[in-house]
């Protein structure tokens, strides 16, 4: 796909604090060090190559993909080590360029059930691909039960599969408690290394993580984390409280284009923004500087603010709003303009639409 930069952003665009995503990346950096385990960041958040670089240059080991499309897209740009952190079930195309990748990538991938393992072998036995076993620690979504964990992986080795170890998502912690969340994290991750163990099977790799429970994880027993969001944030972060106005480096800037019935009418809607509202969001996004504001209504190209009682900005002014969900925005733009003191820098969105 081609895509015509203008030479400069026009709204609504999205904006990139560079001072803060370097703030954000070293922060988990530090964190991992510190702990002596490996950071393989969610990419699916940014999908810029850009932003790769930034993350493989503080320290991470590989990145996380959730699509092979992704895989493919940063492949494509260096990237020799990817995780795709999904139970995938392959047919023959899937399979070939899985098989592809794997001849410049040092690939793994997910696995979450016997057949699936047992259907991965079928395909790419003896391509050198590893398998991580996906186990459920409480999203409920996909991944085995920890105590299954050991006859997935066992499938897999006898599939011809290189088993590099287990990981889950906790993913629930968007909901619930993310102290309560990690410790289910931790059990549940605990429960599958023992399972491979009595299955005479080595977890090489224990991965976990995500922003929302990050600092909770417990680091005596993951080997890797796999945050995403955390290079941005977002307003979901701010509104779980893991994340400050002062965190979020990743902002929509739409421009003021009414003020008809008192509050603002900004020209970044829906397909700016996303259409994502979690059940404790107080609006379709916030605005970081009016941190008092709420959008109390989202159309496809335009966005409702009530401001209070405060001034409102003059009609075409600038505001910034941060999306309640940054990784369903990103993948809504054609590229992201990073700042800093020298102006503004287009980066490309490398995987957008990389969806399969």
């Amino acid at each position: 796909m081609f895509v015509t930069v203008p030479e400069e952003p026009r709204t609504p665009y999205l904006r990139a604090d560079l001072s803060r995503v370097h703030r954000n990346l070293q922060r988990a950096a530090d964190l991992a060090g510190a702990a002596g385990v490996s950071l393989r960041p969610h990419a699916k958040t940014h999908k810029s190559r850009e932003v790769a670089e930034l993350q493989l240059s503080a320290g991470a080991v590989g990145l996380t993909v959730a699509t092979i499309g992704e895989a493919e897209a940063f492949a494509a740009y260096g990237c020799t080590d990817l995780f795709i952190a999904y139970p995938l079930w392959l047919e023959e195309h899937a399979a070939r360029r899985l098989v592809d990748l794997a001849e410049t990538t040092r690939l793994a991938i997910g696995v979450d059930s016997v057949a699936g393992a047992a259907n991965a072998g079928r395909h790419l036995g003896g391509h050198g691909i590893e398998v991580l076993v996906e186990v459920d620690s409480g999203q409920h979504r996909s991944g085995t039960e920890p105590h299954d964990a050991g006859a997935v992986a066992e499938a897999a080795a006898h599939a011809g599969l290189p088993v590099r170890g287990v990981f889950t998502f906790p993913g629930h912690g968007y909901a619930a408690d993310p102290a309560t969340v990690a410790r289910e994290e931790s059990e549940a991750l605990s429960g599958a290394v023992a399972s491979l163990a009595a299955a005479g099977i080595e977890a090489r790799v224990v991965s976990g993580g995500s922003t929302p429970t990050l600092a909770h994880t417990d680091l005596g027993v993951v080997s890797e984390l796999r945050p995403g969001v955390y290079v941005f944030n977002d307003a979901q972060q701010w509104e779980l409280g893991v994340a400050s106005p002062d965190d979020i480096a990743l902002t929509c800037v739409a421009t003021v284009v009414s003020h008809a019935g008192g509050r603002l009418v900004l020209d970044a809607g829906s397909k700016a923004l996303g259409a994502d509202r979690a059940p404790y969001a107080t609006g379709w996004g916030r605005l970081p500087r009016a941190p008092f504001a709420r959008i109390v209504q989202l159309a496809e190209h335009h966005a409702v603010v009530d401001f209070a009682d405060a001034p409102l900005p003059p009609l075409g002014s600038l505001v910034e709003i941060a999306p309640n969900h940054v990784c369903a925005a990103v993948n809504l733009h054609d590229v992201i303009w990073s700042e800093d003191a020298a102006g503004p820098q287009p980066w490309s969105i490398t995987a957008r639409g990389r969806n399969g």
